[in-house]
């Protein structure tokens, strides 16, 4: 059969992207624990098309990700990406991965354990010969207002936070690490199950560890600074307040391998 996609165009123009978006698909997760989690991704997979080419084949996308069989890691999805290009011919390309994410947790006092979710995404891009790579995890912890605590008489508002980082990375470094990073900076970190000692201990803990929306990024910025596997990052913190009808909000984007301004 005629291959139309595969013809001549004579327009002289390249397209950035083209490709398959808003797919959902079962895939396998790596976990930090060694196990792998099976969940369900919407995925984002497209090339480059050079100027002379009229499209590009996107069956060949569905073939290439339907053929991945190992677990999703940062080697894994790094090799996904170039095999994908080279299945289709393209100079470039990228894919995108959005998906729940679930750790489990145990309780701080009674150590009931639950199953915790995060929202998480991975993508990598290949452009002229380099392949770089992106870590998303959105983590809802606890903020407590140290203002509110220092006017107070007794008690202080506090409200559900996300603390979003965004970050390019090296090998060996996964999900958990950046929850982790994200959780340790905030008035006191979240879990699915408490017990009523449980409940005691994270109300005092975040009493005891007040935070601006301002003091979670700040932190959170000295440890991704601190951390070599991390290139690029941004980081955002926002507080869902509880005593107004909006949103507080900060972000803090810094890349190391840029010169400092």
């Amino acid at each position: 059969m005629e291959d139309v996609q595969g013809s001549a165009d004579r327009r002289g123009i390249a397209i950035d992207e083209v490709g398959i978006k808003d797919l959902r698909h079962p895939i396998k997760i790596a976990g930090g624990a060694g196990v792998e989690q099976h969940t369900v991704a919407n995925l984002s997979m497209s090339v480059s098309l050079p100027h002379d080419h009229k499209g590009t084949h996107m069956s060949r996308f569905l073939e290439r990700l339907n053929s991945q069989e190992q677990a999703i890691s940062v080697e894994s999805f790094a090799r996904l990406l170039v095999e994908t290009m080279h299945h289709l011919e393209a100079p470039s390309g990228q894919i995108e991965m959005a998906f729940p994410y679930f750790i489990v947790k145990k309780a701080p006092v009674s150590g009931a354990e639950s199953l915790m979710d995060y929202r998480a995404a991975i993508r990598g891009r290949h452009r002229l010969g380099r392949t770089d790579l992106w870590l998303k995890v959105t983590v809802p912890v606890t903020s407590l207002c140290p203002c509110s605590k220092s006017i107070s008489a007794y008690g202080a508002h506090n409200q559900r936070t996300h603390i979003t980082i965004t970050a390019r990375v090296g090998v060996s470094i996964w999900f958990e690490d950046l929850i982790q990073m994200a959780e340790k900076v905030a008035s006191s970190e979240l879990y699915a199950l408490l017990k009523r000692p449980d409940e005691k201990y994270v109300t005092e803990r975040a009493y005891d560890n007040a935070k601006f929306v301002e003091d979670i990024v700040r932190d959170a910025a000295l440890a991704l600074n601190e951390d070599p596997r991390v290139r690029s990052y941004k980081v955002e913190s926002e507080n869902f307040e509880s005593i107004h009808n909006h949103s507080a909000y900060a972000m803090i984007e810094f890349d190391k391998e840029l010169p400092l301004r």
